[in-house]
């Protein structure tokens, strides 16, 4: 494939089960399945590594597939206190509607007249990087790019999971049609969607801080563990994200962090929703937490003393373009919630039980838990051959056409896009439509990391003002085309070139979890959900609402009730037998609010739930039951495990 070294059908190794070997096509689907049956593959089985943490071969030359050493400051002498540990956070189904699929169409292309037309292919499939499916596919068929047309179709909810994998489902598709002169259509069931497609990855995450006179951070040691799977994808946004993650919002010192990604024998991980940035800062965030705990102090105000100020450089190095406005947004959240009544309340509460002999049923178990976190917009690293461009057409009717490719990925961009068009040229929304199908179509590049609602709508905004600029002198129709360039300079690792903007002006966010403990089933039920959020100039307030609703929902299911795990190196059929998501009764209450600055851009705001709700969500179960829980997801049978070690002791 393209740009990842992922082969579209395995040659001699098998580095995971469920890998692409062979294609069997046909018109008759129970034919099919009968053949397939009567295939037999010969294999040699060589010694496997199924987990990063438990096979000590993961540690070997040849399975590290990225890693970083990071130092910044100098060592500290005064230490006082310190505190360790260790976080884990588990792997995530993207669980989208539909599962994988594409359709493959070969015609000839050429005029009419000319005496042989050239063979090409036409791909229908639902892609958040359509000219990186033409690339690989090209590639695979020995093709040029302008021979592959790629019809992207509706797409809803996807979590990044339709970035990179859609390409190699296609090259099967495009390479069977190609084969067979044939259309072909290629859909993953549901299950095999469900147990071989890529997921968010793993990571443990160690986190040993020393502590000044106030509890300040003198220095910090990290070390990053993180399961890649079989290849590498993103491997250096994943782990550069997760480190910005991990080192999170706060004044440190002095830090020394030394990360890896590490190759093991399951399917190719990641991305998903925030690159490793959630995971960063999941572990960052339950780590101070657990420092104010020792300190006995208000984990919110610990975090207001402690986070970068005002115009301050993030730890890679990048400088804020927009101020931090952290502690208003922990006293917006706090406010919202009730924060600081409940826990002062719940603390002398867990403060009593310490006393008392240690019974979940004449207990009512409370908590609550806070957590801080940023997004940036766009890539650290630059993914793109090409840069990110944009065409505006204004026609002699009065009609206006965009044309961009990743026009349909979110679907509060098209709305968006007509309003801005309509406040800048008077232009009818019902006279405007988006053009993401045609052979002439810009590479806008992928549809990830918020890149629709900041990039690519700034580049909007600058076709409209140039069209008009230009209306009333030139004649309809008027054309513009407009693009942008990731700046670049060296990042924290020299070899490195980053974009520096990637995190300069970057959303924030805070959130309050509140929960109790069901003395039944031992499972917490969540009393509330409040997220506070500075996006900037916020352009569809019901849009922005729902996005952010919908990402708290997902982040509780990872965070909770969605339990997927590789077990030798596969997913059981048990588990998608029993994988579920939360129904509408299920879902808690939630509140959402912004800080809005409508002098400020707009700012990616999609990924903030998964890394501000894990953190506050086990905080809150952290104080309800009186005890650390350091991973995530957190099941009922942990909590169990905590109550029968609490009744033991108290019957020593």
């Amino acid at each position: 494939m393209a740009d990842f070294p992922i082969p579209v059908l395995a040659d001699t190794t098998l580095s995971y089960y469920g890998q692409p070997v062979a294609i069997l096509a046909g018109d008759d689907m129970s034919k099919l399945e009968e053949l397939s049956y009567r295939i037999d593959l010969d294999t040699e089985e060589e010694t496997p590594v199924f987990s990063s943490q438990k096979d000590s071969n993961a540690d070997s030359a040849e399975n590290i597939i990225v890693s970083r050493e990071i130092r910044f400051g100098e060592a500290q002498k005064e230490e006082l206190n310190s505190v360790s540990g260790a976080y884990i956070t588990g792997i995530q189904e993207h669980w989208y509607p539909e599962p994988h699929g594409a359709a493959a169409l070969p015609f000839f292309a050429g005029s009419s007249k000319a005496k042989r037309k050239k063979e090409a292919l036409k791909i229908y499939t639902a892609s958040q990087w359509p000219f990186h499916l033409k690339k690989s596919v090209a590639q695979v068929l020995g093709l040029e790019d302008k021979d592959i047309t790629v019809i992207p179709t509706l797409m809803s909810q996807h979590l990044d999971g339709k970035l990179w994998y859609p390409s190699l489902i296609a090259c099967h598709a495009a390479l069977t049609a190609w084969v067979t002169k044939r259309p072909v259509k290629l859909m993953l069931t549901r299950k095999e969607d469900f147990m071989y497609s890529p997921k968010r990855n793993s990571s443990n995450i160690k986190i040993h801080s020393k502590l000044g006179k106030t509890g300040e951070l003198l220095e910090s040691l990290l070390h990053l563990e993180l399961d890649l799977g079989s290849a590498g994808i993103f491997e250096d946004e994943i782990i550069d994200q997760s480190c910005l993650g991990a080192l999170s919002l706060y004044r440190h010192h002095s830090a020394s962090l030394n990360a890896v990604g590490k190759r093991t024998n399951i399917v190719p991980q990641g991305p998903m929703a925030g690159f490793g940035l959630s995971q960063g800062f999941f572990a960052a965030e339950r780590h101070v937490s657990r420092i104010a705990d020792f300190l006995g102090q208000d984990p919110a105000e610990w975090r207001k003393h402690n986070c970068l100020q005002g115009n301050a450089n993030l730890a890679i190095g990048s400088a804020l373009k927009t101020p931090a406005l952290i502690p208003e947004l922990i006293d917006a959240a706090a406010a919202s919630s009730d924060y600081y009544r409940k826990w002062v309340s719940y603390e002398l509460l867990r403060q009593r039980r310490r006393k008392e002999k240690w019974e979940l049923n004449e207990n009512v178990l409370r908590g609550i838990g806070i957590s801080i976190a940023y997004q940036g917009n766009g890539f650290l690293h630059n993914y793109e051959d090409s840069t990110c461009t944009v065409e505006l057409s204004l026609g002699k009717d009065g009609s206006l056409e965009i044309k961009t490719s990743t026009a349909s990925y979110e679907s509060s961009c098209p709305e968006i896009w007509q309003r801005l068009v309509g406040e800048i040229l008077s232009v009818d929304p019902v006279q405007i439509r988006i053009t993401n199908n045609a052979p002439e179509i810009p590479d806008s590049g992928p549809c990830t990391l918020s890149r629709n609602i900041s990039s690519l709508t700034d580049l909007v905004e600058h076709c409209c003002t140039a069209i008009r600029k230009q209306r009333f002198r030139d004649p309809l129709p008027i054309t513009v085309r407009r693009s942008t360039k990731p700046a670049r300079e060296l990042g924290w690792v020299p070899e490195k070139i980053i974009d520096p903007d990637a995190f300069a002006r970057p959303s924030w966010g805070a959130a309050v979890a509140e929960v109790e403990i069901d003395s039944v089933s031992f499972s917490p039920f969540i009393r509330g959900i409040w997220l506070v959020v500075d996006g900037g100039k916020i352009l569809s307030q019901r849009r922005a609402r729902k996005a952010l609703r919908v990402g708290i929902i997902q982040a509780l299911g990872w965070t909770s009730w969605e339990q997927v795990y590789y077990k030798e190196g596969k997913i059981s059929p048990e588990i998608f037998r029993e994988y579920d998501i939360s129904g509408p009764d299920e879902i808690p209450p939630i509140h959402v609010d912004f800080i809005q600055n409508d002098t400020s851009a707009p700012k990616g705001i999609g990924d903030l739930p998964f890394s501000c709700i894990p953190a506050a969500y086990v905080q809150a179960v952290s104080q309800a039951m009186d005890h650390h829980f350091c991973k995530i997801p957190l099941s009922a049978r942990e909590i169990w495990d905590v109550v029968t070690q609490k009744e033991q002791e108290g019957d020593r």
